[in-house]
């Protein structure tokens, strides 16, 4: 796929060279791009080419010691390379000149370590080769399922969004290629009794192609089923209750209450609590999370936007920080080695520590067990969105269901919806029961700082934790 990086390549790693001449540190991204979404509602059908790719274009970077400079364009010949050294010199000669009487932040020369990889992902059915009016005609047959489902079904949409990329990473020492292909989709279906309406939604994800909606359509009439149960739901009595946390759930807790409080660029501008915990206690000793490609889902990839290497990163051990993630620039900063999280929302992006694939290790316990094991609690299922505070350590996230425990029993009540809170620390801590299975949805991006969006997966096992509701 995508042979114009093929074509750019040979022109590239003359820039690189020509760079390496003034400079002690050079390299350029190529990225190749292709995004498409498919979406049908009751106002018909709508195909976009935008808002979940990152575009197609290049971005150099050097290092001279005391600075870093960047600069991004779309067109790339040989004939410009000249250009393009002008463009880099002016840049950190004027950022020299606004630093004049400032401590600048150190940006300590990568070691730039030989490596050579080219990998591709798997597929089984490339939605572009599927064609837009058979995908269109695919997710209308599962949108009609779901309003066939029940007469109080209101309204139902299905949607399916792909992308495709190929990034090229080339610097004195490294030669990285990678093509990686996501699919995602969701339906949600909205459901209505006299004046009370109510929704559900379910997301679906793969690293991998169309071959993804056929799990969408095994899945969507449990989505209208959900949305017609919560027309019995009630509002949840404010408490501190024993809950049992669905993998998504867990996921979001993974993502909001830890995640981005353990991206090390945040260590570097002192706006993270977590700084100060790293080989301390953080949670229970059943709790160990990772970040990266030791599993696959929407956000795998084989090297960052820096050129670093992916892998497994264990950020909590049995309960101690370890570690947390970073790009390469404030790996440097803080002396250890990058984790292969430096991620751009797009090339003409700056490169940020951004999570991948986060999740929680599965345990030993079954779900039946941790269920049986409350006397006075609730099942939360279908988290819908969160925020944390890094500098606190606070989470308050959103929850669609909680489905009522007694006695050890589901009791078939519902609560509807559900605000999640808490101190970090004193949720993971409490946390007394992990499932074996560990599943992961890649549905999601991510913002930093509602901006520098990315795709993004979390996840983890059915997880028994003390949580604040109301």
């Amino acid at each position: 796929m995508f042979p114009s990086i093929d074509r750019a390549k040979p022109g590239l790693q003359k820039l690189v060279a020509a760079l390496r001449e003034t400079y002690p540190y050079a390299s350029v991204l190529a990225v190749a791009d292709d995004a498409r979404t498919w979406r049908v509602s009751r106002t018909g059908a709508n195909i976009s080419a935008s808002g979940t790719g990152g575009g197609t274009g290049f971005v150099v970077r050097v290092l001279d010691g005391a600075g870093c400079a960047e600069y991004s364009f779309n067109e790339f010949s040989e004939e410009r390379i000249p250009g393009i050294c002008a463009v880099i010199a002016k840049r950190l000669t004027e950022q020299n000149q606004a630093l004049e009487g400032i401590a600048p932040l150190p940006a300590p020369i990568p070691a730039d370590e030989p490596a050579a990889l080219k990998k591709t992902t798997a597929w089984k059915l490339n939605p572009r080769e599927l064609g837009d009016e058979a995908v269109v005609g695919k997710i209308t047959a599962i949108r009609e399922k779901a309003l066939a489902v029940d007469e109080r079904v209101l309204d139902a949409q299905a949607a399916v969004s792909y992308r495709a990329y190929r990034k090229l990473f080339l610097s004195e020492r490294r030669d990285l290629d990678q093509t990686v292909m996501w699919t995602n989709a969701m339906v949600s279906v909205m459901a209505s009794r006299g004046q009370e309406i109510k929704m559900s939604y379910r997301p679906f994800s793969v690293l991998g192609g169309a071959e993804l909606l056929d799990e969408m359509d095994a899945g969507v009439e449990r989505v209208a089923r959900d949305a017609l149960e919560l027309l019995d739901s009630r509002p949840i009595p404010p408490g501190e209750y024993d809950c049992v946390c669905d993998p998504a759930t867990t996921g979001m807790i993974v993502h909001e209450a830890f995640g981005h409080g353990v991206e090390m660029d945040m260590f570097v501008k002192d706006r993270a609590l977590a700084r100060s915990y790293i080989n301390e206690y953080v949670a229970s000793p059943l709790v160990t999370m990772h970040d990266g490609s030791a599993v696959d889902e929407s956000a795998t990839m084989f090297f960052d936007d820096e050129g670093t290497l992916t892998g497994d990163t264990v950020i909590i051990d049995q309960g101690v920080l370890k570690r947390g993630m970073c790009d390469a620039l404030s790996a440097a900063r803080l002396g250890v080695a990058p984790t292969g999280n430096g991620r751009r929302e797009s090339y003409e992006r700056k490169a940020y520590t951004r999570m991948t694939n986060t999740y929680f290790q599965g345990g030993r316990s079954t779900p039946e067990e941790m269920i049986a094991s409350i006397e006075n609690g609730f099942l939360l299922e279908t988290p819908s969105s969160g925020m944390e505070d890094p500098k606190n350590w606070g989470i308050q996230c959103m929850v669609t269901t909680a489905r009522e425990i007694r006695n050890g029993k589901l009791t078939g009540r519902l609560y509807s919806p559900i605000v999640l809170t808490g101190y970090v620390p004193d949720l993971l801590k409490s946390v007394s029961m992990m499932s074996e299975n560990v599943r992961l949805s890649g549905s999601g991006h991510c913002g930093k700082g509602y901006k520098e969006w990315v795709k993004v997966s979390d996840g983890g096992p059915y997880m028994k934790a003390r949580i604040r509701l109301g």
